[in-house]
């Protein structure tokens, strides 16, 4: 028998895994190396799984926290609440073109030191925020704060390196849910700390957590990038044995490890995440998934000070508590009710196929309870403000329409993902950059429009948008999606072409 045909113990462990679960197969194939991270163990991947998490987490909890105490900030430095909110709009805008540069440095050099360098920016530029004198200075500290949460792009990718293809549906769910909650969450620990401590050190909190995280990355995430042969490239490399140990994991935490198969060039900066533009099955639901996201869930949070500070005359605790915890709940609640719907139509079509994967268009089925209820909420919360209703009805309209914010965002990214699985970290940088770049417009207009022609226009007009105009192409690539995938080809097809 030659060496490359003898059974390895993660051969025996992959066979294993097969033998239990024969309706579905491996995909991607893993190797036979321990350094793989799809042989790593699920104890290891659930760890990595859970700090990539709470990275996108603190990205939202850096932006937001400051939301509920624009009140004393506007007066220490002598601006508006809503003048106040444009440093928020700052960094939402910043978040999405942060990882033009953070992604390809992470494809080349790996995501461990991008994790690393973007969590003590974090920290350097909170603490900044913190010591500002004037809003000014402020700004010039959240424009760097901005280009801290690499995560918000790098964790799907992340995640694509480290779980097989019917895996990946939960894990991207509960990134997504800790992505959406950690600015929900935020204006939670906001509003305590602006009300008892001032509104400084809400950002020496948000400084505070990004230290003690860069000492956890540092320690326990080891470098998830791996360089994948094809089938007939790995046919003519030695076997690899033995299981993933110690001495595994420590040479997994170097500093970076250089992709062999890339060179960085200047190309690699922006263009490969924009030209995924280029094909239906990314730029459609990245369009949906961005508007719907800005209403439900980026509005809210640039508004609600002013808003709740008018109508209601709360203060800053009552605004942190009372809009944070209505956007957890739902948030939560939705991210429970997309994973046991998208698995469920997922298992399904897979028993249907006689265990071939289905195709990513399965997936699309589980938005209409989000497409449904998201409109819902906006209608309760604008309707309810302008004919002034009791305090909890906005706020059940805005746990509403973060339930079903939380359906489509799951949908649509495990969607846009399975399409193009090798474009991952490309694919979520798009969904990225389109959903902070139209959500750091509202700030500037949403007030004025209210003002002018109502509450509860202004977010009819919002759900029309979201819910029947970004839906049309959506409802066409439930009809017409796979058709269109084989007729553009995929970005790898692309290149082969330039070649």
């Amino acid at each position: 028998m030659d060496e490359v045909d003898k059974p390895t113990v993660l051969s025996q462990e992959v066979e294993k895994v097969v033998e239990h679960a024969p309706e579905q197969i491996l995909i991607p194939q893993p190797s036979n190396d321990p350094a793989d991270p799809l042989n790593w163990p699920m104890g290891l991947k659930i760890g990595i799984l859970v700090q990539i998490c709470l990275l996108g987490a603190l990205g939202g909890l850096n932006t937001a926290i400051i939301n509920p105490a624009y009140g004393p900030m506007a007066k220490e430095l002598g601006i508006s609440t809503v003048t106040a909110s444009y440093q928020t709009t700052v960094v939402i805008a910043l978040n999405g073109i942060g990882p033009f540069i953070w992604i390809p440095l992470a494809n080349v050099y790996g995501r461990r030191p991008i994790y690393l360098l973007t969590t003590l920016l974090g920290f350097g530029s909170a603490l900044g925020s913190a010591y500002a004198r004037s809003f000014g200075q402020l700004l010039a500290a959240r424009v760097f704060n901005g280009f801290f949460p690499a995560a918000f792009a790098l964790g799907p990718a992340t995640i694509v390196d480290l779980f097989f293809l019917h895996q990946r549906g939960r894990a991207l769910g509960t990134f997504t849910v800790m992505l959406t909650n950690g600015s929900h969450l935020a204006p939670i620990f906001g509003g305590l700390i602006g009300q008892y401590c001032g509104w400084r050190w809400t950002f020496n909190f948000a400084a505070i957590c990004d230290a003690v995280m860069a000492v956890v990355v540092f320690f326990c995430l080891p470098e998830t990038l791996y360089s994948r042969k094809t089938p007939a490239e790995a046919a003519h490399q030695p076997a690899l044995s033995g299981q993933f140990n110690l001495k595994t994991y420590i040479s997994r935490l170097k500093l970076y490890t250089k992709n062999p198969e890339l060179d960085l060039k200047l190309r690699h900066f922006v263009w490969p995440s924009i030209k995924m533009a280029k094909y239906p099955s990314v730029l459609f639901p990245a369009l949906y998934y961005a508007s719907q996201y800005g209403f439900a869930s980026i509005l809210p949070a640039v508004t609600v000070a002013h808003i709740f500070q008018e109508f209601f005359h709360w203060d800053t605790l009552d605004i942190g508590l009372g809009y944070g915890a209505a956007l957890t709940i739902g948030a939560s609640l939705g991210e429970l009710a997309a994973g046991i719907v998208v698995d469920a139509i997922v298992k399904r079509e897979w028993a249907r196929n006689g265990g071939r994967p289905p195709e990513p268009e399965v997936r699309l089925q589980a938005v209409w309870t989000g497409e449904i209820l998201l409109p819902v909420g906006l209608l309760i919360y604008g309707f309810t403000l302008q004919y002034a209703t009791v305090w909890i009805a906005p706020l059940i309209g805005m746990g509403i329409a973060c339930f079903g914010i939380q359906v489509i965002t799951t949908t649509c990214y495990t969607y846009s993902i399975d399409c193009y699985p090798s474009s991952g970290s490309d694919t979520s940088q798009f969904f990225n950059f389109a959903r902070q770049e139209i959500g750091m417009t509202f700030a500037f207009y949403a007030i004025a429009l209210a003002n002018r022609i109502g509450y509860q226009f202004t977010f009819l007009f919002f759900a029309l948008c979201g819910s029947l105009l970004a839906f049309i192409p959506i409802a066409g690539l439930m009809w017409k999606g796979r058709e269109i995938r084989e007729r553009l080809g995929t970005p790898q097809d692309e290149e082969l072409v330039q070649i």
